[in-house]
C-alpha cells in the first residue's frame, strides 16, 4: 500500500511538473514578455522588442540575471534611465502602438530617473512597461541602501512616485502576485483608451524568489486591438450638423496616425472639401502639400489654419485632445455659432469642450462619417477661400525658409535646408524649445509618421533617445534629430548607446547659445529674455550678461563616439549633410543660428499669466496686453 501511495505522488509530482515551471519571478517575467503578440486587421507582431536596462544592486541579480539566462529579449544598454523611457516611448509611436518596449532600472535614483519619462509616455498614450527595482518585501534588513524611509507605513518607496504618471501601477510583493499583474499590465498597455506607461514595482529580494508558475502563463498570447464605432444616433447626428455647417473645420490629431487611419482622412476630405488643420501629434497624417490642408493650428499654426478656424462654425476634432496649444487657450475659435464634433477613441477626450462625442476609432469613425456625408461638399465660395490661403501661406513659408540671414543663419533657414535635402520616407524628430514651434509651421511631411514630434509633455532631453527609438521602428529609414543646444546639454549622452548599436542619425544641433524657446515668451512678458543665456557670470554686474560660454558642442559629440562637423552657411550646412548621408555612423551637424531672428506668430495667443503687480514698466505694459487677450477666452459649453 505504502508503494502505491508513493507512486502515485510520484504521478502527481510529473503531472504537476507539466503544469508548471519553477522560475524566479525575474526569470517568470521576462519568459512571459518574451510570448506576447498583439493583432490588429489580421497583422501579429511580437508586442515587446526588447528591454532596455541600467542594472544596479536592485536589479542586477534579478532582472539582469533573467535577461541573461532567457535571451528571448534583447537587451540595450541605457545612458541614463529617463533617456531609456524615452527612446521606448519614441518606438512605440513610430511603430503606431503596435510594438513597446520594457524599461529596467534599480531602486532609488535609478528608479525616479524614469519618472519624467513615464510622465510623457502617459501624456502622449504611448505604452511602455517601467519595471524598477525597489526595497525589500521581507523588510528584516530595513533600512536599506537608497531606501526612503515613511513614518507612516513601511510599504513605501520612491516607486510610489511613479503611481501619478503610470496608467496601471503595481508592486508585486510575493511571486504568486506576478501573473495577474502581468495580465493587467498588458490589458492596459494594448487598450487604445487606456494605454500609457505601466509600472511594476519589483523588489530586490523577490526577484529572486522562485515559485511554481502555471506552464501557461508563458503560451504565446496574442492581444486584440479593436475597432469601435461610434454611436449609430450619434453619427447621424454629428452628419447632419456638418450638413447644416457653412464653414466645417477639421483638426486633425495624433489619433489619426495612431489608428493608421491617414487614408480614411485623406478621402474625407478630398470628397467634402472641408480644410484640415494639423496638431503636433497629427502632423503628416495628411501630406503638406494636400489641397485640404493648410498647415499647423493653435499657438504654433499657420495664418491659413488659424483664420479658418477662428470663422468655423463646426470644428471636426479626429484624435485630439484639443489641449491650450491647438485651441490658443480656447481663444482660437471666435466664431459665437461654433459646434464640435470630436472623434476619438477615449471618452473623456471625445467630450471637451463640450463637443458631441462620436466615442471611436479614428479610422471607422471617418469612414461612417463619410458614407453618412455621401454627396454632401462644401461650397464654391468656400472652397475658393480655402484655395486663397493655402497659395498665400505657402509663399510665407517659402520666404521663411529661403532668407539668407546672417551668419549666424536663421533658424527657418536650416529647418527649411534640412527639408529639402531629406528623402520623403526619412523621419524628422524633436521635442523641445524654439523649434518645435517653428517646424509645426514650416516642416512639409510628405508621408505619414515622417514627423516625430514629442509635444504633449514638451520634454527637454527627448530628442536624441526619441531618434534611436524611431530609428529602430524602422532602421531602413534617415532620421534627423533636430535639437537646440539647450536641450541637447541635457541629454547627449545616448549619443554613446547609437554608436554602441550601430544606429545612424544626423543630428542637426542648432547652437542660439541658451533657451531662446523661453527667451523670446519672457520678452513677450517685459522680462527682457532674463535667465536664458548661456553667458559667463559678468563680475562687473554679477549677474549671467558676460561673453558667452565657451562650450564646444562639436568637440563634446566627438568625444561620444559621432562623428562632428560644423557648419556656418546654408552651402556649408547642403554639405555636411550631404556628409553625413554617405557616413555609417551618427553625425552630429553644428549650425549656430541667431535666436533674434524667429519665425512670428500668425493670430494666436498663449495664456500665460503675466504679475498683476510690478514695479517694471515692461511688466506692466505685458500686463495690460495680457488682462486684454485673456478677456477673449471663452467657455466653450
Amino acid at each position: 500500500m505504502l508503494r502505491s501511495f508513493q507512486k502515485a505522488k510520484t504521478v502527481r509530482s510529473s503531472e504537476q511538473a507539466v503544469r508548471t515551471r519553477r522560475l524566479t519571478t525575474a526569470q517568470a517575467l521576462v519568459a512571459f514578455l518574451a510570448a506576447q503578440r498583439v493583432e490588429r486587421d489580421g497583422r501579429e507582431a511580437q508586442f515587446f522588442a526588447g528591454v532596455w536596462g541600467i542594472f544596479g544592486h536592485g536589479n542586477v541579480a534579478g532582472v539582469g540575471q533573467a535577461l541573461q539566462e532567457f535571451p528571448q529579449l534583447r537587451f540595450y544598454f541605457g545612458r541614463n534611465e529617463q533617456a531609456m523611457v524615452h527612446a521606448a516611448a519614441a518606438f512605440a509611436k513610430a511603430t503606431r502602438r503596435m510594438r513597446a518596449f520594457a524599461c529596467t532600472s534599480s531602486i532609488g535614483p535609478g528608479a525616479t530617473n524614469m519618472v519624467t519619462g513615464a510622465a510623457a509616455a502617459t501624456i502622449n498614450r504611448l505604452p511602455v512597461l517601467l519595471l524598477p527595482g525597489d526595497i525589500f518585501a521581507r523588510r528584516n534588513v530595513a533600512p536599506v541602501l537608497q531606501q526612503l524611509e515613511a513614518g507612516w507605513s513601511q510599504d513605501v518607496s520612491v516607486n510610489d512616485c511613479f503611481k501619478p504618471v503610470s496608467r496601471y501601477w503595481d508592486r508585486i510583493n510575493r511571486p504568486d502576485q506576478l501573473p495577474s499583474a502581468l495580465l493587467e499590465a498588458m490589458r492596459v498597455l494594448t487598450s487604445p483608451v487606456e494605454t500609457g506607461a505601466v509600472t511594476l514595482a519589483l523588489p530586490q529580494d523577490v526577484q529572486a524568489e522562485a515559485w511554481d508558475f502555471p506552464a501557461k502563463l508563458f503560451e504565446p498570447r496574442t492581444w486584440h486591438i479593436p475597432r469601435p464605432a461610434p454611436d449609430a444616433r450619434l453619427l447621424a447626428q454629428a452628419a447632419a450638423w456638418i450638413r447644416s455647417s457653412r464653414r466645417p473645420f477639421l483638426i486633425a490629431g495624433g489619433g489619426v496616425l495612431y489608428s493608421e487611419a491617414e487614408d480614411a482622412l485623406r478621402a474625407f476630405v478630398e470628397a467634402t472639401g472641408i480644410p484640415v488643420g494639423e496638431t503636433q501629434a497629427g502632423k503628416s497624417a495628411l501630406p503638406s502639400d494636400h489641397p485640404q490642408n493648410l498647415g499647423a493650428v493653435g499657438v504654433t499654426g499657420t495664418l491659413a489654419a488659424n483664420r479658418m478656424a477662428r470663422a468655423a462654425d463646426l470644428v471636426l476634432a479626429v484624435g485630439t485632445a484639443l489641449d491650450d496649444f491647438t485651441t490658443a487657450s480656447k481663444t482660437l475659435f471666435e466664431n459665437p455659432a461654433v459646434r464640435f464634433v470630436a472623434v476619438n477613441v477615449s471618452p473623456q477626450d471625445a467630450h471637451k469642450h463640450a463637443a458631441l462625442p462620436l466615442v471611436g476609432d479614428a479610422r471607422v469613425a471617418l469612414q461612417e462619417l463619410a458614407r453618412a456625408l455621401a454627396g454632401y461638399r462644401v461650397s464654391e465660395e468656400y472652397a475658393q477661400e480655402v484655395s486663397r490661403l493655402r497659395e498665400a501661406w505657402e509663399a510665407e513659408v517659402e520666404r521663411l525658409v529661403s532668407q539668407r540671414h546672417g551668419p549666424p543663419m536663421a533658424q527657418a533657414e536650416v529647418i527649411g535646408l534640412v527639408n529639402a535635402f531629406a528623402r520623403p520616407e526619412d523621419v524628422v524628430v524633436c521635442a523641445a524649445g524654439s523649434l518645435p514651434g517653428d517646424l509645426h509651421k514650416l516642416w512639409r511631411a510628405r508621408k505619414p509618421g515622417t514627423y516625430h514630434l514629442e509635444y504633449g509633455y514638451s520634454c527637454m532631453g527627448y530628442e536624441i533617445p526619441g531618434g534611436i527609438g524611431v530609428k529602430l521602428a524602422d532602421p531602413d529609414r534617415e532620421v534627423y534629430v533636430m535639437v537646440g543646444d539647450g536641450s541637447y546639454l541635457m541629454m547627449p549622452g545616448d549619443l554613446t548607446t547609437a554608436v554602441q548599436e550601430g544606429l545612424k542619425l544626423t543630428v542637426v544641433l542648432l547652437d542660439n547659445h541658451g533657451y531662446s524657446s523661453i527667451g523670446g515668451l519672457s520678452e513677450s512678458l517685459g522680462l527682457g529674455g532674463f535667465g536664458t543665456h548661456h553667458r559667463l557670470r559678468n563680475p562687473a554686474t554679477g549677474h549671467l550678461d558676460g561673453e558667452p560660454l565657451p562650450v564646444d558642442l562639436a568637440a563634446n559629440a566627438r568625444s561620444l563616439g559621432a562623428h562632428a562637423l560644423r557648419a556656418h552657411t546654408r552651402e556649408e550646412l547642403w554639405s555636411a549633410l550631404e556628409e553625413a548621408r554617405r557616413q555609417d555612423r551618427t553625425t552630429v551637424i553644428v549650425v549656430e543660428v541667431d535666436r533674434n531672428a524667429r519665425v512670428p506668430a500668425y493670430e494666436a495667443w498663449w495664456d500665460v499669466p503675466v504679475p498683476e503687480v510690478s514695479g517694471m514698466p515692461s511688466v506692466q505694459r505685458a500686463r495690460g496686453e495680457y488682462e486684454r487677450s485673456r478677456a477673449r477666452e471663452r467657455d466653450l459649453l
